[in-house]
């Protein structure tokens, strides 16, 4: 969400109400911005939520396959983003895991580094990690840090725009199921942190989901590996369903959308 502490400082507004100070931190990026733009910077967001697909790479040669372990949120919902940031920030540091996203290398990880420079966090495995070619700082070292917008738009060469849900739609995932992130904080205001937590996590399952696709289509996941991947999220989803409503509802929506899972059965079975 907004960070309106900044918004005090940046733009002198001087008031106590939120919404006067996100429309004065609005009105200060469509100024940079000569009236295009009114999202803030990546420095200008206060976190809420973080959450995480935790999956382990099975290599095999050249081939991987991938156990799903856990879809969760960081913390717990009162928590206060320095909790939040410190939290993710020592998960990662223990785990060292290859990070994959969308569109993370240009906002989620900018945004988290201020956060975690604002509280002192330190993240040396990060910057210090692998070589000049190879680290998560490197942009083309996806088995580090894979940027699925920047993947698929090939590094630049594709021009335009290209939202995940865009992608969710021509592969049968749901992809945004009545939220998204213009409504958070609208959420957040009306003490909603449970549902953007929810929200955040059928998120990071489409992004999981886009991955499998994308490591199917440049042979890094074999057909077979594949169809059991996708076989282990269906299966998680249903074990967690009475608990957790909200990955029904993916499941479900899931099976909906998949108009054409009979053909792409009948393909995945017609080669490896």
């Amino acid at each position: 969400i907004p960070d309106t502490d900044a918004a005090k400082e940046l733009t002198g507004c001087d008031s106590t109400d939120v919404q006067e100070l996100r429309k004065a931190l609005e009105d200060y990026h469509l100024n940079l911005t000569n009236g295009k733009n009114s999202f803030p910077r990546q420095p200008f967001h206060k976190i809420v939520a973080i959450s995480f697909v935790e999956a382990e790479i099975v290599r095999d040669g050249k081939h991987e396959s991938y156990l799903l372990r856990e879809v969760r949120s960081g913390g717990e919902e009162d928590f206060a983003e320095d909790e939040i940031v410190r939290g993710v920030f020592n998960y990662l540091a223990r785990l060292k895991p290859r990070l994959v996203s969308y569109n993370g290398r240009n906002f989620d990880l900018p945004v988290m580094k201020f956060r975690a420079m604002k509280y002192g966090v330190t993240a040396p495995w990060l910057y210090q990690s692998g070589d000049k070619w190879n680290s998560y700082t490197s942009r083309y070292s996806a088995d580090w840090h894979c940027d699925l917008l920047d993947v698929l738009k090939d590094y630049g060469a594709m021009q335009g725009g290209l939202k995940l849900n865009e992608i969710a739609t021509i592969l049968g995932i749901p992809g945004k199921i009545g939220v998204d992130g213009s409504k958070v904080a609208g959420m957040y205001d009306n003490g909603e942190i449970a549902a953007i937590r929810n929200y955040c996590e059928t998120d990071v399952l489409n992004t999981y989901l886009v991955y499998l696709y994308w490591q199917h289509y440049n042979g890094t996941l074999t057909t077979k590996s594949f169809t059991r991947c996708l076989k282990d999220i269906r299966t998680y989803l249903e074990q967690e369903r009475l608990s957790r409503p909200h990955m029904g509802e993916f499941f479900d929506q899931w099976q909906l959308s998949s108009e054409n899972d009979k053909l792409q059965e009948e393909n995945l079975k017609s080669g490896e």
